[in-house]
């Protein structure tokens, strides 16, 4: 087995809180997680992934759709729509 080592971190806890349970419902621990980054990240020697501005995941958007999300689960703010042939 390899040697570990120990590598520490400094994250807003929200951003913990979020990584945690987004890592839960992936069926893996943090460690896991930036395990995989790493690993990832040797091997093809560059981030992994796109480093970009998705305005999709702005705070206020996200904000929004929370809102949204509580309104339908609560079975209020509904409106009918229907579907419209074009």
């Amino acid at each position: 087995m390899a040697t570990m080592t120990l590598v520490n971190i400094r994250m807003d806890n929200d951003l913990k809180r979020d990584m945690e349970e987004t890592c839960h419902e992936l069926g893996m621990t943090m460690t896991t997680a930036f395990t995989i980054f790493a690993r990832k990240m040797t091997r093809e020697r560059r981030i992994p992934f796109d480093v970009a501005v998705d305005p999709f995941y702005s705070k206020s958007n996200m904000d929004h759709l929370r809102r949204v999300k509580a309104d339908a689960d609560a079975g209020i703010n509904m409106a009918f729509h229907e579907l419209i042939d074009v």
